[in-house]
This record gives C-alpha cells, sequence and structure tokens, in this order.
C-alpha cells in the first residue's frame, strides 16, 4: 500500500489535474458525483424506512459508503473531497483561482446530479414504498435538516469533511479496488452513524424532501428551497470547507512542507 507520505505526494499530482480539468467536464463529473452520493442515500433512507429503529439507522450507515464507493471507483468529482485540493495550492502547484473554480462548477455539478436524481425518485413515486415508511422517512430527514441552527449545521460540517477526507485519503493508500473500498468505508460509516452533515448528500436530501412535498402534498411549509439553502447547505458547505482543509493543511504540513528542500 502507498505510505501517508506516499499519499501526500501523489495527491499534488492529482490535484493539480483536477485544477486543470476543463469546466465542462468537472461539471459533467460533478453531476455523476452528485447521482452516486444520493444513491447512497436512497439505500440509507430505505434501510432505515425497512428496518426502523437503530437497527435501521446502523444498517443504513454501512450501506451509505456506496455512494463514495461509486464516486471514486467508477470516477467522477466531488466537492467535500476536493477540499484536499488546499495540498497542491500550499505546494504552490496551482493556484487559489484554479482551486475555486473547481470547487465552484464540482459544487454546481453535484447539485443538479442531485436534483435530477431527486426528481426521478419522487416522480416515480419511489417513496410510496414501504407502506409509506419511506416518504415519511425522507420528509423527517429533510426536516431535521433545514430545523438545524446555524452553529450546529456548521460544526457537523466540519465533523463530517474531516471524516469524508480522511476516507478520500485512506483510499488513496490502496492499489486494488477492495483495498481502496476498506480504506474509504469505516469513516463514511460512522460519519452518517453519527449524524454529521454532507452538503452533498444534504443536496439530495434536502431536494427529495421538498419534491415529495409538493407531490405527495405532504404540507411541510418549513421543507422549502429558502430555508434547504440558508438554514442548511449554506452553513453545512463552510463547515465541509473547514474541515477537508484541516485535514489537507495537516497532511501537507508533516509530509510535505519543507520536503524539497531536504
Amino acid at each position: 500500500m502507498n505510505s501517508p507520505a506516499e499519499i501526500a505526494q501523489n495527491y499534488v499530482g492529482i490535484g493539480k489535474k483536477k485544477v486543470e480539468t476543463p469546466i465542462l467536464k468537472l461539471f459533467i463529473l460533478g453531476i455523476m458525483a452528485g447521482i452516486f452520493i444520493g444513491i447512497g442515500a436512497i439505500a440509507y433512507q430505505t434501510a432505515t424506512a425497512t428496518i426502523g429503529g437503530s437497527l435501521g439507522k446502523l444498517v443504513g450507515a454501512c450501506m451509505f459508503p456506496a455512494g463514495l464507493a461509486l464516486v471514486l471507483i467508477a470516477g467522477s468529482e466531488l466537492f467535500t473531497g476536493n477540499c484536499l485540493l488546499v495540498i497542491p495550492f500550499l505546494e504552490k502547484e496551482v493556484k487559489f483561482s484554479g482551486v475555486l473554480r473547481n470547487w465552484v462548477f464540482v459544487y454546481l455539478g453535484n447539485f443538479a446530479g442531485s436534483i435530477i436524481l431527486a426528481l426521478l425518485v419522487v416522480y416515480s413515486h419511489t417513496p410510496s414504498q414501504v407502506d409509506g415508511a419511506l416518504l415519511d422517512t425522507m420528509m423527517t430527514v429533510a426536516s431535521g435538516k433545514v430545523a438545524l441552527s446555524f452553529g450546529d449545521a456548521l460544526l457537523r460540517g466540519i465533523i463530517c469533511n474531516m471524516m469524508v477526507c480522511l476516507a478520500v485519503w485512506m483510499s488513496f493508500a490502496g492499489k486494488t479496488v477492495p483495498a481502496k473500498i476498506m480504506g474509504l468505508y469505516f469513516p463514511i460509516m460512522i460519519f452518517v452513524l453519527g449524524g454529521f452533515e454532507h452538503s452533498v448528500a444534504n443536496m439530495y436530501y434536502l431536494a427529495a424532501g421538498i419534491f415529495a412535498n409538493s407531490v405527495y402534498g405532504v404540507g411541510n411549509a418549513a421543507v422549502n428551497w429558502g430555508a434547504a439553502l440558508v438554514n442548511n447547505l449554506l452553513p453545512v458547505t463552510i463547515g465541509n470547507i473547514i474541515g477537508g482543509a484541516l485535514i489537507g493543511i495537516t497532511y501537507w504540513f508533516l509530509y510535505l512542507r519543507g520536503a524539497k528542500k531536504n
């Protein structure tokens, strides 16, 4: 497997290629990642609705890592994982404008992919499954996310993306597909089980709740686009950037800072 120092060095090249990717490709790859993470979110909600209680949440958390496995192995661009782009930036291999360009277009692509998947799920009347328990779960999740305080959403976003970036980092240690999946699996399972906040997963959860609110006439006025964007996605996104940057800065300091001089 690759050592932490090798991962750090390898990521400089990986990050440089990400920053140099054309905008259209970034956006399309972002759409794919939004769909992939949404698939993990569907697995979580279906397990929760089917099994119920603490066991349902545990099983759902065990299923959710499939989303990041799809992102890293099938190939796509995920905003939260790309917060590690601070590494090539600190190595002066890319400019901050390039990092920001990647973040913006990948984020927009992730959002578009999440909305596409949410539309397909809701308008196919998938929430009607499990005797309506899936619809109840979708609305409960969306309601809970828009009800968070700014501070709670921010801090949960920080913790979440520390774990997501550690999952990405550990996947780069592996040189085979099974090794990569094992590397990413537990940090992702733990962040879901802990109830932390992932901006891209929330794009799906919130969009699905909003569409279900309309299609099924639930009448939950609290679940709307304004609340989704301001109450949740804004603080969670800021938290995700901070959490991911903390991991990137830490590993850059430990394994790359001053290395070229030695």
